[in-house]
């Protein structure tokens, strides 16, 4: 069975833009964003990409035309072979008649009423409803898709499903938190010989959504909402965790049933107000580093108090040892991890495909049926496009006369760039198949020393093009993290989704990979998982007594992570990075 996932609408940007005002920096307060496309052929997926990736348009909401044409050309195939075309967001007619209800029964004039149902109405017909879905994917690709083999996924169990999936497919209990689905934001329950049950008691609706309460902060401290809540979290390691938090005093209530409700305007102007009167401020204090690195300790103690109290409450009700963790919020590694030291669970399982990006894979895998174990390799985020040597010969020659090259043997490659990430040198690592979502790297990063202190402001600052307060992450042997890091319940965390204190002993020996706190969001690999990037760790180790390499996203702010050797040498071009290591090509820039 060939089941194709996607997300992502053509009309999505257009109408939130014109509708809700989401430009600027509200510009991603919308529908489809991160969108992408999955293939799955007899329940194992076999390639998947996101849309950014090939258009360059960073968390783009557009429908996946590229990534669709990829993915099936990826395995040679026609869309005519496809058997199901799965989208997970499932608007009926029912969903929108609770959105209306729901609309009615606010607090408000009887004129803005009838404005949101207007609105809420554009929106259902030219985007969201079954046939728009239909007509859009019928419009983008120019192929008649049969309307009996759509099939639409509520964007909740989308979430799980690729997170369930990626975690083997076995009994487990789970939680759902993100901006929004359907009408609901949190949803939790549990997986048994793989039926899935929601208890109900402990959903919580779109209005009282935790994850757009963060980003309501988020914008309030001047970054963009639904995009920069990772700088909020960053910056929350700069502040001791508050005693006293007016957001838990006045503005959250937990409930028993593990639910809540956030009391915060929808209006901008009123929650400005509000947490001016919160955060005793004004426009010039929240300019002030400081005032912001208060109110982001907050923002972030405010998420770590609802997830653990929503945790315990679903160890409670199910009573199963592991925990499947989706959706936007599980993107905070920071919070994941104290969810895990301070619930009953043994462990915490958060994919790479956490955020929107997964739910392109999950609805493939809902579809095509949840398998109870995977093929022996087990899942992989190295889903994307690859490049034979040729077609990397030709786009140096593209740029011969701004870099020149030297062909390494296959043992010379990781040996060759562990001599140069021995030195304070900044390197660029482009190899086989491009990853899936903002949480794996180690196909295409930046890699750099961490022995030393200030390579994470060389890099903010001459390669990335970002803010001096973000830190950067390790990568590590699964077999050596234990040595370095204070793991925890954790064994492994190879999609760099928790944050772990670095051990006294090697904090002075990798300062360029330890947050201001003296923690590190870790990547574990293994040679089963990523062999080429072992076989580095393994040199550069040894030629070093460095356990560690940096390792960063291969992009700069603002641009996707590269997807092409086009891509890559573009990005290395424009930026300080000494050297680019692409396939079995080491890349230098010719002097002047």
């Amino acid at each position: 069975m060939i089941v194709l996932g996607y997300n992502g609408f053509s009309r999505s940007s257009e109408l939130f833009e014109r509708l809700y005002g989401a430009t600027g920096v509200d510009r991603h307060l919308l529908m489809g964003h991160d969108a992408a496309a999955a293939l799955s052929v007899d329940g194992e997926v076999v390639a998947a990409v996101e849309e950014e990736r090939l258009n360059r348009d960073k968390k783009t909401s557009d429908f996946p035309v590229n990534a669709v044409g990829w993915c099936t050309e990826s395995i040679g195939i026609r869309l005519d072979q496809v058997d199901v075309f799965a989208f997970p967001w499932k608007f009926t007619s029912a969903v929108a008649e609770e959105m209306i209800a729901g609309i009615c029964a606010r607090d408000m004039p009887v004129e803005a009423k009838f404005d949101h149902v207007r609105r809420v109405g554009e929106l259902y017909t030219g985007m969201l409803s079954r046939s728009a879905v239909h007509d859009d994917f019928v419009r983008r690709t120019g192929f008649e898709m049969d309307p009996n083999k759509l099939l639409l996924v509520p964007h909740h169990l989308a979430h799980l499903m690729c997170g369930s999936y990626l975690a083997g497919g076995g009994d487990a209990a789970f939680l759902v938190s993100d901006g929004r689905a359907e009408t609901l934001s949190s949803v939790m329950g549990e997986v048994r010989d793989g039926v899935v049950s929601v208890f109900d008691r402990g959903t919580v609706d779109v209005d009282n959504s935790l994850a757009l309460a963060y980003g309501k902060i988020t914008r309030y401290l001047g970054f963009v909402p639904n995009n920069d809540e990772y700088k909020v979290m960053g910056l929350a390691a700069y502040a001791p965790p508050p005693l006293r938090n007016p957001l838990l005093a006045r503005a959250v209530r937990l409930r028993e049933d593990g639910s809540y409700t956030v009391s915060i305007p929808g209006d901008r102007r009123a929650y400005y107000a509000l947490f001016d009167h919160l955060f005793e401020a004004d426009p010039a204090k929240r300019e002030e580093f400081g005032f912001r690195v208060k109110v982001a300790s907050m923002a972030q103690h405010m998420v770590e108090a609802v997830t653990v109290h929503q945790t315990r409450a679903l160890a409670a009700a199910s009573g199963l040892d592991t925990l499947v963790f989706e959706g936007g919020l599980a993107l905070n590694c920071v919070s994941n991890t104290k969810m895990l030291e301070r619930s009953p669970f043994a462990d915490i399982e958060v994919s790479f495909g956490a955020g929107d990006s997964g739910v392109a894979i999950g609805a493939a895998v809902y579809a095509g049926g949840l398998p109870r174990r995977h093929s022996p390799a087990g899942p992989t985020p190295y889903l994307g496009p690859a490049y034979e040597d040729h077609e990397i010969h030709e786009e140096l020659l593209r740029v011969a006369d701004s870099v020149e090259w030297v062909e390494l043997e296959g043992g010379q490659v990781a040996q060759r760039t562990a001599e140069l990430l021995s030195e304070k040198k900044v390197v660029g690592w482009f190899q086989g198949r491009a990853e899936y979502g903002p949480r794996a790297l180690g196909n295409r990063s930046i890699l750099a020393n961490p022995a030393f202190g200030d390579i994470k402001d060389i890099i903010n600052l001459r390669v990335k093009h970002r803010e001096p307060f973000r830190p950067f992450a390790p990568v590590i042997l699964e077999s050596e993290a234990p040595r370095v890091f204070e793991m925890g319940k954790k064994r492994r965390s190879p999609y760099m989704t928790f944050v772990f204190p670095v051990k006294d002993d090697y904090r002075d020996r990798i300062p360029g990979a330890c947050h201001v706190d003296g923690t590190a969001r870790i990547q574990t690999v293994t040679p089963r998982s990523n062999p080429e990037l072992a076989r580095l760790l393994e040199a550069f180790s040894g030629q070093t007594g460095v356990p560690c390499l940096l390792n960063t996203s291969f992009n700069v702010a603002g641009e996707p992570i590269v997807c092409s050797p086009q891509d890559a040498l573009e990005c290395f071009l424009k930026t300080e990075i000494d050297h680019v290591v692409i396939g079995r090509y080491l890349v230098s820039k010719k002097s002047g």
